[in-house]
This record gives structure tokens, C-alpha cells and sequence, in this order.
């Protein structure tokens, strides 16, 4: 289980780190966002997968130009979340620019984490946006666990799309997993192309199999 104190330590020192100067208390923010990453609908977006993103930005590090934003980006970047909802990168987006300011950030610094969280919809960042490079890739690593911790990442999602019928939920996975694997690179960083971008594809295929035998 994700140890909260840590995760609010960690948000507080991207927060203070990414304003550069004085602002209000950051730990009412970040007791407000693992709230939200603690909702009951949720089963692989929960605070589990906040702490292994901030990890894998934590690995990816040297590859970021704005490393503070990008980890306040993986804070805010499933903090709305509803498996049923198709908006819920916006709404996260959208959250980050209500909250940001009144903690301090610049308008800049604000329109930053908001366009990479909006990333995340399509994990398809420019070839020269680092910052969106390391965000996806963190968002991603997941993909390149070993089998087992694949195996319960992948149950862990039919788990959030309980309400869909076995079909239904089949057809669409399988359709997503296609297109991931049809993408000339999964990942963006070198480090995430050298050290996660073959493991991936294997599980992707695995699960693929699975799916549609």
C-alpha cells in the first residue's frame, strides 16, 4: 500500500520546488488529490499507480527540462477519474488549473502541467517535448512489468470496467492493445526504448493472445 505520508511529502516538495518562492500550505492539496486518487471505482488508478508514475519520473529524470512540472503533472493526471467517463484527462486537466494558482504556480508553470496532463490522452508527445516524453513514458512503464505484475495490471482494469459485458470488454481491449502495437515506438525517452520498449510488446502480444485465441 502506497505510504500517504511519503506521497504528501513528495507532493509538497515538487509544489514548493516548482513555485520558487512562498505560497499556502501545500499539504491541503495533496490531501485533496489522494483523496481523489483513493476513490472506491478504482482499482489499477489508485495510489499505487501515482506512486510507481512518480518513480518512473524519478528514473526518467535526466530526460525532463521541467522535472518539478512534470511530477505535479503525474500528480494531477488521473486525479479525476471515472472508468464509465471518457473526459477525464480535461476534467484532470481542468483541475490542475483551478488548484495550481491558488498554490502559488505561475500562469506559466500552470499551463505546463495542465497541457501535459492533457497528454496523456493520446501518449503521443512531439519528438522535442521532453517534458511529454517522460510524463508518457512514466505513464506507460506498467506495460513493461514483468509478466506477473502485467497479469494483475491487466485484471486490475477489467476490474474498473466491471459494468461492461465479458464481450463487450474483450472486443474493446483488444482493440486498444492493436493499436498500441501497431505505434512505431511506445516509448519516447531512450531510456524507455532501450530498458521497457521490448518487454512491453511481449506483454501487450501476451495479453493480445489472451483476448482473441
Amino acid at each position: 500500500m502506497a505510504d500517504h505520508h511519503v506521497l504528501r511529502a513528495r507532493f509538497s516538495q515538487a509544489l514548493e520546488a516548482a513555485r520558487q518562492g512562498g505560497g499556502p500550505d501545500p499539504l491541503p492539496y495533496a490531501d485533496n488529490l489522494l483523496a481523489r486518487w483513493a476513490e472506491p471505482q478504482r482499482r489499477y488508478h489508485t495510489t499505487a499507480h501515482l506512486t510507481a508514475v512518480l518513480d518512473h519520473v524519478d528514473t526518467l529524470a535526466g530526460h525532463a527540462e521541467d522535472l518539478q512540472l512534470v511530477r505535479l503533472a503525474a500528480w494531477f493526471h488521473d486525479a479525476v477519474y471515472r472508468p464509465d467517463r471518457s473526459e477525464n484527462e480535461e476534467r484532470s486537466a481542468a483541475l490542475a488549473e483551478r488548484a495550481l494558482p491558488e498554490a502559488g504556480l505561475t500562469p506559466e508553470a500552470t499551463a505546463e502541467v495542465a497541457r501535459l496532463v492533457r497528454l496523456t490522452v493520446t501518449h503521443a508527445p512531439e519528438d522535442d517535448d521532453a517534458n511529454g516524453a517522460v510524463l508518457c513514458d512514466a505513464d506507460l512503464a506498467i506495460l513493461a512489468s514483468a509478466p506477473d505484475a502485467y497479469a494483475a495490471y491487466a485484471a486490475a482494469v477489467r476490474e474498473e470496467y466491471s459494468f461492461v459485458p465479458s464481450d463487450a470488454f474483450r472486443a474493446g481491449r483488444a482493440d486498444v492493445l492493436r493499436q498500441l502495437l501497431a505505434l512505431p515506438r511506445l516509448f519516447r525517452t531512450p531510456y524507455g526504448r532501450s530498458e521497457w520498449e521490448e518487454q512491453a510488446r511481449e506483454n501487450l502480444s501476451t495479453e493480445l493472445g489472451l483476448l482473441t485465441p
